[in-house]
Formats: C-alpha cells, structure tokens, sequence
C-alpha cells in the first residue's frame, strides 16, 4: 500500500475565492437593451490650470450639444452638468459592441476666495467645454517700488496676494 503525502495550503480556499471574484468582474456584461445602454455611469475628463489673470477649466465633452450642458456657481462651489444622449439611428439596427457612456454627468470643483466669479465665461469648440474664471484684482500679483532714504534709486518688489502665497505652499 502506498500513500501520498499531501500538504495542508491554509490558503488555497481563499485563492480560490479571489479567482471567482477576479473571473465575476473581468466578464463582459450583456448590454442588451436601451436602458441598459442609457445607464452608463461616466464622468468627462477636466483640466485645471491657472495663470496670473485667471484659471480655466477645460472638460472633454465629445458628442455632447452645448445646449445639454448647464454650469452653475453656488458657494464658491463650480458645477458641471449635462447629458449624452444615446440615439438609435434606426429600429433595425443591432448593437454588436457599445463601449461609449452615455447618460448624464456631475462635476463640482471649490473655487478659491480668488476667483470672480461674476466674471465667468464659457466656450464650446470640438467637443471641448473651456470656462475662463477672472481672478480678483486683489488677488493678482503686483509690483511695489520701495524708495531708498536719500539716494535717488529705486528698488522694485514683486509681491502676491496671501491667499495665493498660502496656495502655493499646500
């Protein structure tokens, strides 16, 4: 008679746990029907940058009419909301494959004390939402000539405001 000799693996049920979990998620999902393809959940791409006059804000919004977007400022608070809608072009057409999102989206940024927000401007151009933010005068760096006592030149000092010194350190 011959036995084998087998090892105990205290973590072998748990590996096999992880696979089917692994195997549940990287399935595809059927996408059969209209709500299904209206439910994608999706959130546009942002970028955000500043310069010395304003910061902007640039949303990649492909597909989507202008008319669907609405922005608003509330409390310092930006938001962007709109819709893309999925439009079946015709009854007989059948879907082999739909990777694009559709359905609507929310975006909300803090705005700094910095911003004017009174003076917001929005363009749409190729897909892409560019909204233009004024800084306040106070808020933008300026230059401060410092006399010296008794001779007759004058140094120059470039000086921020506080809020955007405390900006840049965080």
């Amino acid at each position: 008679m011959i036995m084998n000799l087998v090892t105990y693996d205290p973590f072998r049920e748990l590996r096999g746990l992880q696979d089917e979990i692994n195997r549940a998620f990287s399935s595809s999902f059927n996408r059969s029907g209209d709500n299904e393809l209206m439910r994608g959940a999706w959130s546009p791409s942002v970028d955000i940058y500043e310069n010395k006059d304003q910061i902007v804000l640039e949303a990649e919004l492909p597909g989507i009419n202008p008319d669907d977007v609405d922005i608003s400022i509330e409390n310092n608070v930006l938001t962007v909301h709109g819709e893309r809608k999925f439009e079946k072009k015709d009854e007989q057409d059948n879907f082999h494959r739909v990777e694009r999102s559709y359905g609507s989206f929310t975006r909300s940024f803090t705005l700094p004390p910095t911003v004017a927000s009174d003076s917001a401007d929005a363009e749409f151009e190729n897909g892409v939402l560019r909204l233009t933010l004024a800084k306040r005068e106070e808020a933008k760096p300026r230059r401060i000539e410092i006399k010296a006592g008794g001779t007759a030149k004058a140094k120059q000092i470039d000086t921020t405001a506080k809020s955007e010194a405390a900006g840049a350190k965080g």
